[in-house]
């Protein structure tokens, strides 16, 4: 959605062709199904730039009201994510493969961190999702991490961290913020364990009357609640949002000053992605701090991220 506004504000000058103008159309194809204005729109006028996931995408190729044969450019952003799961990395394939051809097409790989960069940029060529003169742009390598964040840290036991995230936002009073949790394990969700997001949004709501209203973004949520609860967010301008990992990429909310890890991330490539919600508002000097509660033996963990990602955090005591 974000992508589509922008594109839209960006294509609304019309193209100078010389003996014409043409004006750029802008598609989004999104999750939750095909409709039939999609398919109507497609069939009297094709439009210059779709916007899409990958399973919106295959699927309207796989039922042939969409065909990439003029397609010219072909953008995959946050690639590295997508090799994350076997579905989308088989969509990925097929897209690639099947449903374009490499020799009529540009193909672009894009994400802000992709581990082992050459490795990946071979395999992509031994796969042949790409051509053999691919060109590596690698842009800011030294500072993968803004110099604008504030990196802060604080020691405590699994057990009290309820009430240091209510003693933090206390002290910080932050007009707009993202709560990053981990993702419920199977297990976990097996055993008909509560969500911690579910918990910890409880937790604030019950102790406090001013995080009354506090929002959600997970993955167990529809696509149009996650719509509404940003649609929400981005009309208030301050918020209070506790989110999975699914916020931590691609989500543009500029005015977010603070970041906090009730847990922390899975490896330093998740820690960028959401220290990256923060510190996004264009030539402002506001304060942008990132702050992770730690329990004692997560502490070296921490001090990986630091190395790998070349950032100084200090600890935080309260």
């Amino acid at each position: 959605m974000q992508v589509t506004k922008v594109a839209r504000m960006l294509a609304a000058k019309p193209i100078d062709t010389g003996d014409q103008q043409k004006s750029c159309t802008v598609m989004a194809l999104l999750d939750g199904g095909l409709l039939k204005r999609h398919k109507t729109w497609l069939k009297a006028d094709p439009p210059t730039i779709v916007v899409a996931t990958v399973a919106s995408l295959c699927q309207m190729l796989e039922k042939h009201v969409l065909d990439l044969g003029a397609m010219r450019v072909l953008v995959i952003d946050e690639v590295d994510f997508m090799f994350n799961s076997s579905k989308q990395v088989s969509s990925l394939r097929k897209l690639l493969t099947s449903y374009s051809s490499i020799h009529s097409r540009q193909t672009v790989f894009a994400s802000a961190s992709i581990p082992q960069h050459r490795h990946f940029l071979h395999d992509c060529v031994q796969q042949k999702w790409t051509k053999s003169n691919v060109v590596h742009v690698h842009v800011n390598p030294v500072e993968p991490m803004p110099s604008r964040l504030h990196h802060r840290y604080m020691i405590c036991p699994r057990n009290q961290r309820f009430q240091a995230i209510l003693s933090l936002l206390q002290l910080d009073l932050p007009d707009s913020a993202i709560l990053f949790v981990n993702e419920q394990s199977e297990k976990s969700k097996k055993v008909g364990d509560m969500p911690t997001t579910t918990l910890l949004i409880d937790f604030l709501k019950s102790s406090h009357e001013e995080f009354s209203n506090i929002s959600l973004l997970e993955e167990d949520q529809n696509f149009n609640s996650r719509a509404a609860s940003l649609l929400e967010v981005r009309k208030n301008g301050c918020y209070l949002i506790v989110a999975t990992d699914l916020a931590a990429r691609g989500v543009d909310l500029p005015e977010t000053t603070h970041i906090y890890n009730f847990d922390l991330p899975k490896s330093a490539v998740h820690y960028l992605h959401r220290a990256g919600r923060t510190g996004r508002k264009p030539f402002s000097e506001d304060k942008c701090i990132v702050t992770s509660i730690i329990a004692p033996e997560e502490h070296f963990v921490l001090e990986r991220f630091k190395h790998e990602l070349k950032f100084h955090c200090e600890e935080l005591f309260l």
